[in-house]
Formats: C-alpha cells, structure tokens, sequence
C-alpha cells in the first residue's frame, strides 16, 4: 500500500501553488525525496507488518487479503506491481501464485522491497523507474496484468498518460486490477471535525495539493525532514474513461466504504476485518473503489 495525501496529523496544504517558482521537477523532487526518507521507517512501522512475512510463509498483506474475491486467480500470470514501495503486496501476490516484479521510483523503496523478497525468498524482480517509464523500463506487451494498490494514483499528475502505460505494459486479452482510494474521500477536509466538508479537488487539475508535515500516514518512530508533498486527485469518471480510451474495457468497477486505514481521524471505527468505515452513517461516502479493466484490442 503506498500513501494516502493525507498525513498522520491531519494537517494539509492548499491546493496549488504561488504559480512563480514551483515546476513539475520540483514536484518531482519533492515526493521522491519523502518517499525515499520515509520507505524505511515504513519498513519498520507496525502497519506493514513486515516481520509477519518471514514469520508466516502463508501471510499475505491486508489489501491484497481484502482484493482476492475480486482479483480472483493469478496463479501461474506474469504481473507487475506500480507504485510497489517497500513491496508488502507485491510479495503477497507472488505467493497467490503470480510471477511477479514491482516498480517503484523511490531507490529507498525498492532497496526496502529486494530485502523482503530475500528475507523470505520470494522470487520477484523490483525495478526503479518512473511510473511514466515504465514501458521503457520493463518492455511493451510483457504482463498479463498490472496491479495498482491504495494510494498510488494520488501522486500522480496526468491519470490518462498513466492509462496508457497500462495499456501499453499489457498483452492482448490482459487486465488491470485497482483498489484506490476514492476520489471523494481525498477531496475531504478531515482538519474539519465536526462534519464530512469537501475541500479539496475532484477532478484532476494540472497545480497539486501541497502537504507540509514531518510525519506519515501511519505511526513511524522517526521525524522527517523531507516534510513536503504533492498529489493530485483524479476523478473516478476521468480514471474509467482513461483506461477505455487506450482500448480497455471495463470488467467491474466497485465502491467501498471502506478503507485500510483510518483516512479521517476521529470520524471513523475499524471493523472485525480490519477496514475503517465512518463511525456515523457510513453509506454517506465512498472510501474506495475497485477497478478491473481488460486490454481487448
């Protein structure tokens, strides 16, 4: 699972920026050089669960536990992890069967992800590179299909130039698998307790949400001093159209409410299965969303 935008605190930054010294690059710089400080405090924090791998062959992560209904058999496919960070359900995923590489553009992530794959000898390959990148990374038509976990997309700018990585790292006939956070819930203001207030971006926009925060989105035992972030939301009509544009078509798509985490603070409950629903009326709000897309062209 990668992150959400929003960090332990609750703190978040407006959306956009002065328009005068901020550039794409700068965007860039700014989310590796947090990710990268931040993949092995991850490692270590409670909410990985990362010693449960070595402890238990059989142990597979929470949100590749929760996606098999839909997901289905991998057994024996060749498939590729985006956004992989320290390669918890990459892992997972290799042990349903699937032949399996992560990839991620974080070098810290992806050094975090080799050691779990060597601590407990699972046979996959991670790679660095940008998403974006990817094609020319991993090579075009090699996978059968392509997971995308919660808190991916989030950070990243054009959902329509990812689609057609997708596309393009697919055989004919194969698939992609999401399970996102749903566009409505990153457009809440969660610093607001005494309501659900949408305050924050929909659709995609071309400035990001900026975050300044030293923390993460889960317990950690360190302070960060890469404490500057940027995402972008993308709306669930503009993320379905993007993937039929490239020649997919649509298999299921699936709102949730609920997530892995507790994405707004002081407004949620964990459940028995270890998701997080608003603790008042939870049909109110969609918290995820599962997608799965076929390559048909």
């Amino acid at each position: 699972m990668a992150a959400s935008t929003k960090d332990s605190s609750g703190r978040r930054g407006k959306s956009g920026t002065d328009g005068a010294g901020v550039i794409a690059g700068r965007y860039y710089r700014d989310n590796l050089a947090a990710w990268d400080e931040r993949a092995p405090a991850h490692a270590r924090a409670d909410g990985y669960r990362v010693a449960r791998f070595s402890e238990d062959p059989a142990y597979l992560s929470d949100v590749v536990q929760f996606d098999i209904p839909l997901l289905t058999d991998v057994s024996g496919l060749d498939g590729v992890h985006l956004q992989c960070h320290i390669g918890t359900d990459t892992v997972s995923l290799a042990r349903r069967g699937a032949r399996m590489t992560g990839l991620d553009f974080s070098g810290e992530s992806i050094a975090q992800a080799r050691a779990l794959a060597q601590e407990t000898g699972a046979e996959v390959e991670f790679v660095q590179s940008d998403v974006y990148a990817a094609v020319d990374a991993l090579g075009r038509e090699r996978f059968d299909f392509v997971f995308t976990g919660i808190g991916a997309l989030c950070w990243l700018p054009d959902v329509r130039r990812w689609a057609q990585v997708v596309h393009d790292l697919l055989r004919p006939g194969g698939f992609v698998f999401i399970r996102e956070g749903h566009p409505m819930l990153w457009s809440m203001d969660e610093a607001i307790d005494d309501d659900l207030v949408v305050g924050y971006p929909y659709f995609e926009v071309p400035q990001p949400v900026t975050d300044e925060h030293d923390g993460s989105y889960l317990p950690v035992d360190t302070t960060f001093r890469a404490d500057v972030s940027h995402s972008w939301n993308h709306g669930l009509g503009e993320t379905v159209m993007s993937l039929l544009d490239t020649g997919m078509a649509l298999d299921l798509l699936v709102e949730h409410d609920s997530c892995p985490w507790e994405a707004l603070p002081g407004k949620m409950v964990e459940g028995d299965d270890g998701e997080w629903r608003l603790l008042e009326r939870p049909e109110r709000l969609p918290l995820t969303y599962t997608l799965k897309a076929q390559r048909i062209d």
